[in-house]
């Protein structure tokens, strides 16, 4: 879920307001409150915008939620960052500089410089560092990772990779990184940039996968960012197409067949990924049974957006127009950038989707 990241020198009174100002807009029952609230407040995930407004929102309620839409698993650790910051907390600076343990930062610069040698020694000196967890806040993923996880570039840190790093992945794997470290690190690399543009991705899909990664914990989020490479190479080691990944890559006679036993989370996901997309004629079969394309899209699909932002963003004017057609809200605004439809559309340079729904507001 995207998380919006602070300022350099953020203020505690601001983030105060912006919980107030979330209590304001519940009680006004303004529905990108509902879908803020269901997005980062846990017990409220899984609710719908009635339960929610219903539902007794109180003042920690709605800091929790700003804290967690911030990055940060509470208000008390949103408040540490603000008043007693440490170099872990400092924003600005890629994640291997905002390490504090010298022996794992060591570690980090080892694995960065492909010295296989070096980092193989370390680890027989600190056997347990391979299984330590650094804490980073203040973003939206890569929030405890082990050592394993810095091989993907993912975040991007320096922007390539050493030409050795399937070595050193090797060397951290045989150390004994843990299944849940292999499972995220096979997630980091099949959906980051830099390990595509080196070259490597589907080498070190194949190291993850054949040290006991779970390919099907991957194969989603690369379909939804449009790894179509990564995608091809998690199902040669044996993910599974499903409806939401038949969806994204548009294998509409597979999606046909697998719409028949798809759960409801599994259809909203699928229409806000062919929305993304432009697979008209999945969403077309996903409206025809009745998913709603008002609903903001679930955790794991752009869950700031509706369908609509999304087909906006992309020009995908077919698209647009079915999702218009069949009831979709223009004036319905993203919770990160307060932008309807037709903002995304000229933000994004698509003159003609913006044309479009300019004059359906205008009528």
């Amino acid at each position: 879920m995207p998380v919006r990241v602070l300022p350099p020198k953020p203020n505690l009174e601001h983030l105060k307001y912006q919980a107030k100002d979330l209590l304001k807009q519940h009680a006004a029952r303004v529905p990108e409150s509902a879908q803020t609230i269901r997005e980062f407040h846990p017990r409220f995930e899984r609710c719908a915008d009635a339960e929610i407004f219903d539902a007794r929102v109180r003042l920690n309620d709605a800091q929790l939620t700003v804290a967690r839409s911030h990055g940060f698993a509470t208000w008390a650790r949103l408040k540490r960052h603000v008043e007693r910051p440490t170099l872990a907390d400092r924003l600005d600076l890629p994640h291997h500089e905002r390490i504090e343990d010298p022996t794992f930062r060591h570690a980090v610069d080892l694995l960065d410089a492909g010295d296989a040698v070096g980092l193989r020694r370390l680890l027989q000196l600190h056997p347990k560092l391979v299984k330590q967890q650094v804490l980073f806040e203040g973003k939206n993923y890569f929030r405890s990772p082990t050592l394993l996880e810095f091989v993907a570039e993912n975040p991007i840190r320096h922007g390539t990779l050493p030409a050795n790093i399937v070595e050193v992945a090797r060397v951290l794997l045989e150390a004994g990184a843990e299944k849940a470290a292999r499972d995220e690190t096979l997630m980091l690399v099949a959906t980051g940039s830099v390990a595509r543009e080196c070259g490597m991705k589907c080498e070190l899909i194949a190291l993850l996968c054949e040290h006991g990664a779970d390919p099907d914990k991957a194969i989603r989020p690369a379909a939804i960012l449009d790894e179509h490479d990564a995608v091809l190479a998690l199902i040669d080691h044996g993910a599974r197409v499903d409806v939401v990944v038949a969806a994204a890559l548009d294998r509409v006679d597979a999606f046909r067949l697998l719409l028949k036993t798809a759960t409801a989370d599994d259809r909203w996901l699928a229409l806000a990924v062919a929305s993304q997309f432009g697979h008209a004629e999945i969403v077309r079969a996903l409206l025809d049974l009745g998913e709603d394309p008002n609903r903001y899209n679930p955790l794991g699909g752009h869950a700031h957006a509706t369908p609509l932002h999304q087909a906006a963003l992309a020009g995908h004017e077919e698209v647009v127009r079915l999702l218009v057609e069949r009831g979709a809200r223009m004036d319905s605004k993203d919770t990160m950038f307060g932008g309807t439809p037709a903002d995304w559309a000229a933000h994004a340079g698509k003159v003609e989707v913006q044309r479009y729904l300019q004059s359906c507001v205008d009528g």
